[in-house]
């Protein structure tokens, strides 16, 4: 990711997938960008976003090599984040997602966590309740208790 980047001031959706890119940089001229796709690179971390922390809408970075969300609460106006298949395997990790305030869909797919959890039959339930904002998990609507209860009447 060049510094040439830093001359798409217009840019709202950028698409850099499947481009070995290990780093993400140079969002900072980037000042109208909505929507970042950068999957299927080989991104280790979120470091970089900081740029664009109060302007991105949407980040998609599956198929990468993230363990850690160090760096993501930054992401002020986030409201979609699709990375499956990256490598988070705890509770800590994703519970750093729940510093996001406006996050309402999410597709984390592929990853340990949601693996391991899933066939244990309890990842939906455990991931919204760490995430009680989200509208979508994995492309499923989330229902809430509320909602449920009340269809029950």
């Amino acid at each position: 990711m060049d510094a040439s980047l830093s001359t798409l001031v217009n840019c709202e959706k950028l698409s850099l997938s499947t481009n070995c890119i290990e780093k993400i940089a140079n969002l900072n001229g980037l000042k109208n960008l909505r929507i970042l796709s950068l999957g299927r690179n080989n991104i280790k971390n979120l470091n970089g976003l900081e740029a664009v922390g109060e302007i991105l809408e949407e980040l998609w970075i599956s198929y990468n090599l993230i363990e850690k969300l160090k760096g993501i609460h930054v992401m002020k106006k986030l409201k979609v984040l699709y990375m499956s298949n990256n490598v988070v395997k705890d509770w800590a990790e994703f519970g750093k997602l729940a510093e996001l305030p406006s996050l309402e869909d999410l597709v984390f797919l592929g990853n340990p966590l949601e693996e391991k959890h899933s066939a244990e039959g309890n990842w939906m339930e455990e991931a919204t309740r760490r995430l009680p904002r989200l509208k979508k998990l994995d492309g499923t609507p989330v229902i809430k208790q509320e909602e449920e209860e009340e269809g029950d009447i």
